[in-house]
């Protein structure tokens, strides 16, 4: 957005694409006022270097880029001013857009931190945000069964609720977004449904959720008596440890299959019509001890070697020194 061509400043930021701005032309307005760039870059023109990005874009359309500009940044310090360029400050900020989700202790070093952060880079395909596939894991997809026989009775089978108008929306937001997850799937018109739960919309820290109202369906479903951990007793490992990490699946409960035998059950009702989950939701009566079950057969031998809890789909990792943590 430079007209005519202008280059912008290169900024300290925690986002690594602020870290340059191509010039443009060819557009009405300009990132920063000409004015900016002569008082502040008088010799930008013979500064100018080639890029290779060759096209970006703007909410009008297409533009010209015709060159960066390499800015050094100057971070006073009581010892002296520390410089620094881009090729110093790209991988540590990459690292750090990368687990931008992730929160540091305010207490652990620079060192440390930097350290942690390259054996999270090294482990990366262990890790996920919300912008990538859901993956799903194999071989441990849950089963329901009812102690109920069809037909089904009526309770299992209901109407949508009432939506407001900001209900629908979050519903429509929601089941869109599992739908490309393939999270649930959209039941034919030409398919026989016999059990149809309704959902809602929860509301937490001022994020909606959207839950099925499986309370009906729990009522009829034979219990799973696998045993889920009582917190206080698996915090009573913690107080010894100086050092703790704490990480949770992503989308946790959706990492688990469901039987195709047991999908005919896990269908949900609302105004934009009949879905079906494929895999596990959250709500349903099993879905904590068999999310336990998977928890404890994966990491059966960190529990045992006294380093590790698990509760569900929370995973806390406990050490006494840093050498031990990170290893």
């Amino acid at each position: 957005m430079l007209s005519p061509p202008y280059v912008s400043p290169i900024l300290l930021s925690a986002r690594p694409s602020s870290l340059k701005r191509a010039p443009v032309t060819g557009t009405h307005c300009s990132i920063v006022a000409r004015n900016y760039l002569e008082i502040h870059f008088s010799n930008w023109e013979k500064e100018l270097l080639p890029t290779n990005e060759k096209n970006s874009k703007s909410a009008s359309g297409k533009m010209t880029s015709i060159g960066t500009i390499s800015q050094e940044i100057i971070i006073p310090h009581r010892k002296g001013n520390i410089r620094l360029n881009p090729e110093f400050l790209d991988p540590l900020e990459e690292l750090l857009n990368e687990f931008r989700e992730g929160q540091f202790s305010t207490t652990l070093t620079s060192k440390r931190k930097l350290g942690l952060l390259k054996i999270l880079r090294t482990n990366r395909p262990a890790f996920s945000i919300d912008e990538e596939p859901l993956q799903k894991i194999r071989g441990h997809d849950i089963g329901l069964y009812l102690d109920v026989e069809r037909p089904y009775p009526p309770m299992l089978r209901r109407p949508p609720y009432p939506e407001s108008l900001e209900t629908s929306k979050e519903i429509e937001k929601h089941i869109n977004e599992i739908l490309v997850m393939d999270v649930i799937r959209k039941i034919g018109h030409n398919e026989i449904v016999q059990i149809t739960t309704p959902v809602l919309i929860t509301w937490h820290d001022g994020k909606s959720r959207l839950c099925g109202d499986f309370r009906a369906l729990n009522n009829y479903t034979k219990a799973d008596r696998y045993p889920i951990p009582r917190l206080p007793h698996a915090l009573e490992k913690l107080p010894k440890a100086r050092y703790i990490t704490k990480m949770d699946f992503m989308k946790g409960f959706h990492q688990n299959g469901v039987k195709s035998n047991s999908m005919k059950l896990l269908r949900i009702i609302c105004h934009m019509g009949i879905y079906e989950y494929t895999r596990m939701p959250f709500g349903i009566k099993n879905a904590p001890a068999h999310f336990q079950r998977k928890m404890d057969k994966i990491f059966q031998e960190e529990i045992l070697e006294g380093w590790m809890v698990v509760y569900i789909d929370d995973i806390i990792i406990y050490s006494e020194t840093w050498e031990d943590h990170v290893q």
